[in-house]
């Protein structure tokens, strides 16, 4: 056998040998606990589609010509986008990280990438790098920063073939896909570089092309390579692939699909997250009218939670770089009640009581949280626990009697203190 026809072998080989299994770090192993026990995230969608206020797929639904797209930078300023003022206000909302977009659909980077110059710093007036300054400002406050990452592109020329989304944007028909490949991982290594330690990545957009090579194991590799702490999750829909952290669900707490979009989403065995906005757009879109109350947005939060995930709350800053004030009350809303309720959320588990009409239970401890959020009347009659109920009381400080009935435990509701949102009865075991 020659030399030559050896490492030919040799290379063979290696291309047709899988991938060794995924084997996660410690301090990745760590990551996902207290990502799990976070429990309430901001989610960001922000680029230069606010500038058109009609939601971040405004380029795809309005048939929009790379040129004419191309013309927006012009008019994208955010002057009034303040880091600290953005950071504070998860803080104050009871939130633990912010997941914002680095590079959505249209390919725009919200941050000074040397790929191209297709980004905010080289084609707007503002001319600045807002994820850095939002990456120090989250750093200095103690709040986990991810990057929302999409995998589809509708701008750059090497996105060939093309997959379901994006085709009046007039680009030729040819491409290199592995070059654009090149170009996400690229864009990946800046991100994971240049930003100081980064929580994770959040991936989107596969679902364009279901049947494409997206070499998803490389990117993942490659990210945690760079930095092992980070967390892989991907909205593709699908069960976990080998790589990933967590396991995401889009507008549904996981196991349910009224959205539409996780119909084969199994449950896998990684921590979980629902997303979902307050309006229906993930970009601005002053239009919209049909907001969640912050007794809807309470109630997915607390039911997510009694299914073990994390709630990954949206909202869509305006161009100028200030988020709507119906958004803002919300927060603050939702983070006065987390004050008062919090140790029934943050690092709970799914209770021993699975999802019921009337609400959800969470554990920590020796504590079983009872959430009621729908009071059918003053008795409720619960499943019997595993474990005997030393004591109960709301969170409020009333106390709750409890006693075994024939087909589980009865609990006498107060008549008074009762919580406009959910009140919480504190089983101690």
């Amino acid at each position: 056998m020659t030399r030559r026809t050896a490492l030919q072998l040799a290379a063979a080989s290696s291309v047709a040998m899988p991938a060794a299994p995924y084997q996660p770090s410690p301090s990745n192993l760590k990551a996902r606990r207290e990502f799990q026990d976070a429990k309430f995230g901001l989610f960001v969608h922000w680029g230069v589609y606010s500038v058109l206020g009609k939601g971040e797929w405004v380029m795809n639904n309005d048939k929009m010509l790379i040129g004419d797209y191309q013309k927006l930078p012009a008019q994208f300023n955010p002057v009034r986008f303040d880091a600290a003022e953005w950071v504070s206000m998860v803080k104050a909302a009871g939130q633990r990280y912010i997941t914002i977009t680095s590079k959505h659909h249209d390919g725009y980077a919200m941050f000074g990438t040397k790929q191209s110059k297709w980004n905010i710093v080289d084609t707007t007036p503002y001319r600045k790098d807002p994820l850095k300054m939002l990456a120090d400002e989250c750093h200095k406050q103690g709040v986990k920063l991810f990057f929302y990452h999409s995998h589809l592109d509708w701008t750059h020329p090497d996105y060939y073939p093309r997959g379901r989304t994006g085709h009046a944007s007039g680009r030729p028909e040819s491409g290199n896909f592995n070059r654009y490949l090149d170009f996400m991982d690229a864009q990946l290594t800046e991100l994971l570089t240049n930003y100081g330690e980064i929580a994770g990545i959040w991936f989107d957009g596969i679902w364009d092309r279901k049947d494409a090579d997206w070499r998803l194991r490389k990117t993942y590799d490659l990210i945690h390579k760079l930095q092992p702490q980070a967390l892989v999750g991907n909205n593709h829909h699908l069960a976990p692939y080998e790589g990933e952290d967590f396991q995401m669900f889009e507008k549904d707490l996981p196991g349910q699909n009224a959205a539409g979009f996780s119909g084969e989403a199994k449950i896998g065995q990684l921590p979980l997250e629902t997303c979902d906005t307050i309006g229906v757009a993930w970009g601005y879109n002053p239009g919209e009218k049909r907001l969640k109350s912050t007794k809807q947005l309470l109630h997915t939060l607390i039911r997510a939670a009694g299914m073990n995930a994390n709630f990954l709350l949206n909202v869509g800053p305006k161009p100028d770089g200030t988020i709507q004030e119906e958004f803002v009350s919300r927060l603050k809303e939702m983070g006065a009640w987390l004050g008062k309720n919090g140790e029934s959320i943050y690092g709970t588990h799914g209770g021993p009581i699975g999802p019921r009409p009337w609400g959800v239970t969470t554990a920590k401890g020796d504590a079983v949280y009872v959430h009621v959020m729908d009071w059918p009347d003053r008795a409720l009659v619960i499943p019997r626990l595993a474990k005997p109920v030393k004591s109960a009381r709301t969170l409020a400080g009333a106390p709750v009697p409890v006693r075994e009935v024939d087909n589980g435990m009865l609990l006498q509701l107060p008549e008074t203190g009762r919580d406009e949102y959910d009140t919480v009865v504190k089983f101690s075991l």
